[in-house]
């Protein structure tokens, strides 16, 4: 019983290779599981108790479920058929390529991330820049939407703080899972945004099967009541107006809606407004045809001035938040009344007509969100300089200027966002932050916009010149 065993070198190394795996698949990996997810489900059941639409079953599946569920759909797989007919390869290359893409698409939600992480670092982060408010809410009409509705908010899309203003405003509502664009495919960004809910999309992409599979996901998620927010004009806006609705998100939702269906589809309209627009500079610069284009290296180099700059003026006392930033809640437009309303079912009508009542549906939503967007300080004054021109003007034909085209803006049921209620404190918050950037000077007591800073003033002019 005590005699030694002789074991061969190879069989050795098998036996301890199958040992670590054991300890990997039966030990390791439950316990990495157990400490990502419990702190995720303590969220989920603290959260859940204030948050008016629940976290859905959908968010809490495991990420590589849902991606098996995609690439399975029957749709999904048709159109890997037809791509591998197209491009005379075999089908298992297809469904791989489709693999790649759901996985590319499929987010990783946390709850533990998104309302103890990103919270925190989205309220610290629009507080630090800005004067946060939240202005006009719509609570009688918000108030009556089903919990159990897809909620999807539709915004305007100002900047790229548009993403941590709306979440850190709706957090108190729901976690929102927005389409991102391939700018924030960058690793560890990528990781930490996908666990956030949100989920990427290749914007223009013309490729069938890579739409296919997006559609089939926002439809899975639709269905699944899972709470959306997107950005129908489909970019930033680039000379401060209102971008033309584009519909490929709104339409791939309207096609997991049933009229007659568990759920309702609701889209809230959400307005948002800034007396700054940190790429304001650059946004203006991309369709000034005469401007130098600026590569990756340049944007970023650009972009480290500017923070750099800010950081001295910081540690010399200097430093001013960019003004107020501003989000309204609109009357929320659903589906269910809507289709009935209008006597459509979106999935019996013919393409031509389907087209139309889309593009019809596309246009009541943007003109729900225009109706709301805020008007702040700077637009007001800029509008202002932008009609005078050249012409100097003094500080109290300035506040008749100002109180007149609030009047008018009022009249037309705009939501005039005034600072303590106070117009003298506004106009002269508004006036002090065009002069910090030297947009707006001062000779003999006048004041006139700087003629080379004209079309930054019309930017923020127009981003309420809708309303007027």
């Amino acid at each position: 019983m005590l005699d030694t065993v002789a074991v061969p070198l190879w069989l050795a190394v098998a036996g301890a290779l199958l040992a670590l795996w054991a300890f990997y698949e039966h030990a390791l990996m439950p316990m990495l599981r157990w400490l990502v997810m419990h702190p995720a489900n303590q969220v989920i059941d603290e959260v859940g108790k204030r948050l008016r639409i629940g976290i859905r079953p959908f968010q809490r599946t495991r990420r590589q479920a849902l991606i098996h569920r995609l690439t399975t759909d029957p749709k999904v797989q048709q159109a890997a058929e037809q791509f591998a007919k197209q491009n005379n390869v075999p089908v298992l290359t297809a469904m791989q390529i489709v693999e790649r893409y759901a996985r590319e698409t499929v987010p990783a939600f946390n709850a533990y991330l998104y309302f103890r992480t990103g919270y925190w670092v989205g309220k610290r982060v629009a507080q630090l820049l800005y004067r946060v408010r939240l202005g006009y809410v719509d609570s009688e009409n918000l108030a009556r939407v089903e919990p159990d509705s897809t909620v999807v908010f539709v915004m305007n899309h100002r900047s790229n703080m548009d993403y941590v203003l709306a979440s850190y405003l709706a957090a108190d509502q729901t976690a929102l899972s927005y389409a991102v664009g391939e700018w924030a495919r960058i690793w560890p960004l990528s990781a930490l945004i996908r666990s956030m809910g949100a989920y990427f999309v290749r914007r223009n992409s013309k490729n069938e099967l890579y739409r296919r599979v997006l559609e089939s996901y926002i439809i899975m998620a639709t269905e699944a009541g899972v709470p959306q927010a997107v950005f129908p004009e489909g970019g930033l806006t680039r000379d401060g107006l209102m971008r033309e609705p584009r519909l490929g998100a709104i339409d791939y939702m309207m096609r997991g809606f049933r009229v007659e269906g568990a759920r309702d589809l609701v889209f809230v309209p959400l307005g948002i407004n800034y007396d700054r627009v940190l790429e304001d500079r650059t946004l203006l610069r991309s369709i000034d045809p005469e401007a130098a284009r600026r590569g990756r290296l340049g944007a970023l180099g650009t972009t480290l001035k500017f923070a750099f700059h800010n950081f001295w003026l910081m540690l010399r006392s200097q430093w001013h938040r960019f003004g107020y930033a501003c989000v309204n809640f609109g009357a929320p437009v659903s589906m269910r009344a809507y289709c009935r309303e209008h006597n459509l079912d979106f999935h019996k009508l013919p393409p031509e007509e389907r087209k139309r009542e889309m593009a019809a549906l596309g246009k009541h939503l943007m003109d729900s969100v225009g109706r709301i967007v805020p008007v702040l300080p700077v637009p007001l004054i800029a509008t202002v300089f932008v009609r005078h021109g050249d012409k100097a003007i003094s500080e109290m034909e300035l506040k008749g200027e100002v109180v007149r085209l609030v009047d008018q803006l009022q009249a037309r049921g705009a939501h005039v966002y005034v600072p303590r209620k106070d117009f003298d404190y506004a106009i002269n918050v508004g006036l002090r932050m065009l002069r910090l950037r030297r947009l707006v000077g001062e000779r003999e007591g006048l004041y006139y916009a700087q003629s080379e800073e004209l079309p930054l003033l019309r930017y923020y002019a127009n981003s309420i010149a809708h309303l007027l």
